[in-house]
Parts: C-alpha cells; structure tokens; sequence
C-alpha cells in the first residue's frame, strides 16, 4: 500500500493533480471559517445546541453552516439542480436530445444546470436568512439580501472549485467537496467520543462495540456497492465478406445499489420539511404534528424507511433505460442465451433489475436508520455515523481510487487494487 502511494508521486501529472486537489481542499476549508457579515455567532450555536435538525446539512458543508460562513449552503443547491436536471431529462424532450449529443449536448446541460444552481442558491439563501433571522444583528431587508448574496456567491465559488478540481485534479470535484466536508468532522467526533470516555459517560467497552460496528459497516458498504447481477450476453456471428464479426460473450452489470445515495436525500428531505416548518410556527397542533416526525422517533424511522425504499424504486425507473438496453442488445445483434431478443428481453431485464433494487432498497433503509441503532447500542450520543454520510464517503473513496488506479497502470505502476 505505501510502495503504492510512493509510485504515484513517480509520475508527474499525477503528482500535479494530488497536489491541486489538496490545494483546492485548503482553500475550502480556509472558506468554511470566513463568516457572513451581520451574524450573531452565539445565536447560531443556541439553535444547534437545541436539537439535531441542522445537523446533517452541518455535516456536509464541513461544520460551515453551524459557523455560519460564506459556504453555509455548501454544494447543496449544485446536487439538487443536477438531481432536477437528471428528472427533467426524462420527460423534457429538448433535454433528452441534449444527454443524446454527446460532449456538445454535455455543454449545454451543464450550462442550464449551472443557472439553475444559481436560482436554487439564492432562493434558500433567502429562505436560511428570513429563517434564521433571530440571529442577524440588523434583521432588516437590506441586511437579508447582503447575506443571501454572500451564501449564493459561497456556494457559486465552491461549485467552480468543484469543477476545477474535476479538471485538474483527481476525482469528481463535486463528491470531493462533500467528502472533504464530512471527513473533516472526524476529529470533532472522535474528540467527542474521548470526552464521553474520560467523563465517564461511556465504559471503554462501548468505545470498542463502537469501532468494531463502524468497520464492519464499512465493509459491508463496500461489498454492496460494488456488488452486481451480471446478465450474460452473446453476439451472433456474421459473415461480412470474407470476414467474420461477432461470436464473442459478454455481460451486463445490473447494480444492486444503482440509485446510489439519491433516496436518502429525498426521503430525508421530505421528512425534515415538517419539523423545519414547526420551527418557525408557533402553533400548538403544529408543534405536536412536528413532534410524532422528530428525528429518531419509531413513526419517523418507519417512514423514512418506507420513503427510502419507494424512491429508490422510483429513481431507479427513472434514470435506467431498460427498453434502451433491450433495443440496443437487438441492433447489434445481442441476446441473452435463452431468452428472445425485443420484448422478452425487456421483461426479462425488468424483472432482473426490480428483484435486486429490493436488495438495495433495504440496504438504504437499513444504513439510514443505523445511526439510530448504533446510537441505541453503544450509548454514544451526538456522532454521527451512517446513512448518507458513509455511503458518500465510501463511494467517493472507491471512485477515486478506481481513477488513481487507472491513471497508475496506464504508465505501468503496480496500484493500489491487486
């Protein structure tokens, strides 16, 4: 492993890009401590003193937002318009044509989704500063607007940092940045976890139940997501003069968790909009409405699961083409032994790709609701770990490697996979 890490350095546009992608790294969490003007610092620590709403969005943006700093939003409002954009493909025909054309059809989807980022950013920057507006000196228009601005201009910033890094650097700029943002809350939960300890809030053997669940967590992710149904194709065999093409075998890798991290969101999102609504209404019946969906509770974890596994049903069937596959196959003369080429193999792909979403259903509903379980079994409060958190983290370290891998063994390197 280590001989692995020093041959990367052998080679220098390699280098360059490791050395560019930490760089952009520091200038992000250079950004997280820089805070908006006209915030109450202390005000905001007492509203996340006062439960876990803001947590998980605190968690992304690398403790940005309960600093309250100029990348609050963090690259939130990017993921939701590329999501957006992603559904609108489906059902918008102009966009379908786009994802159709290739490099140039890349542009243009690119473009619109970099507009509607804008639109996205300043519209819950509004939404954050009416929302939080206890905890702005001057709560006064003018002053709401300033800080909408810097927060739309943070997040704009940290989607352009994304995007260099993407040509520059290694990996996906935009998963870098989450990646980065929540693997920086590492020593604060750590530090945590020793405080517990040396208060004597937590035994030692809770600390340890804790780590050996954290590791087997991680692996069984990894197996998961890299997990696939393999579907056997062959070509048939054609003459084209003297020549002979096709004969050959092959496969289509249907994956379990093909939704990857997307129901989480949804299903979180939808869950949070009661609660974030109670916050700021003073009503009694919508405070108790709010209270049955408060973070943990059985109602809540029961639906959040139910929501989890409907969008993942749902996002699967909308972003993978199972007739495209069947067409395809069909054009080029592919078949799946045993099965008829046209509608039989898109029923038979169909009926693949639905029994194994129900794995990765399952899979998301459990490693969402994990906090709560680890939470129950080791007494240790206040740490997050699980749920969209550690599906990120691991599939942008798995991604990442994949490419660094890539890039080694193209110049002869032993890598870092065996």
């Amino acid at each position: 492993m280590f001989s692995a890490l020093a041959n990367i350095y052998k080679i220098p546009e390699l280098r360059q890009k490791v050395i560019f992608t930490l760089i952009m790294f520091a200038v992000f969490r250079l950004g997280t401590h820089i805070p908006v003007p006209g915030v109450d610092p202390s005000a905001i620590e007492q509203l996340f003193a006062t439960g876990n709403l803001f947590g998980l969005l605190d968690l992304f943006s690398g403790g940005a937002f309960s600093k309250f700093s100029i990348f609050a939003m963090s690259i939130t409002p990017y993921i939701n318009a590329s999501i957006i954009m992603q559904l609108l493909t489906v059902v918008i025909p102009t966009l379908e044509q786009w994802s159709k054309e290739g490099q140039e059809g890349h542009k243009k989807t690119t473009k619109v989704t970099r507009y509607l980022t804008v639109a996205l950013a300043f519209f819950q920057a509004v939404g954050m500063s009416i929302g939080l507006k206890q905890a702005i000196l001057n709560p006064s228009p003018v002053s709401i607007l300033i800080i909408a601005i810097t927060l739309t201009g943070g997040t704009i910033f940290l989607m352009w940092i994304g995007e260099q890094i993407t040509a520059n650097g290694v990996g996906n700029g935009i998963s870098l940045i989450i990646f980065a943002g929540i693997v920086a809350a590492l020593p604060k939960n750590l530090g945590t976890i020793y405080s517990y300890l040396q208060a004597g809030t937590i035994s030692y053997f809770n600390a340890f139940v804790f780590a050996v669940i954290a590791l087997l967590m991680i692996v069984f992710v990894i197996y998961i997501q890299e997990g696939n149904r393999r579907v056997p194709i062959s070509y048939a065999k054609r003459v084209v003069g003297k020549k002979t093409y096709g004969g050959s075998s092959s496969h289509i890798p249907l994956k379990v968790n093909h939704a990857g991290v997307i129901p989480i969101i949804f299903a979180s999102s939808v869950l949070m909009f009661p609660v974030t609504v109670a916050q700021f209404i003073e009503v009694p019946w919508v405070t108790t409405l709010a209270g049955y969906f408060a973070w943990g509770t059985p109602l809540q974890t029961s639906i959040y699961a139910l929501l989890i596994i409907f969008f993942t049903y749902f996002y699967t069937a909308v972003t993978v083409k199972i007739s495209d596959m069947a067409e395809n196959l069909k054009k080029y003369g592919g078949f799946i032994p045993g099965i008829r080429p046209g509608k039989p193999t898109e029923e038979y792909l169909d009926t693949v790709m639905t029994r194994i979403t129900l794995a990765g259903a399952f899979f998301l509903a459990f490693i969402a609701v994990l906090p709560n379980l680890v939470a129950g079994a080791t007494h240790i409060e206040g740490v997050y770990f699980g749920g969209t958190a550690l599906l990120i983290v691991v599939g942008v370290a798995l991604n990442t490697m994949k490419q660094i891998e890539s890039m080694v063994v193209m110049r002869h390197y032993q890598g870092f996979m065996k």
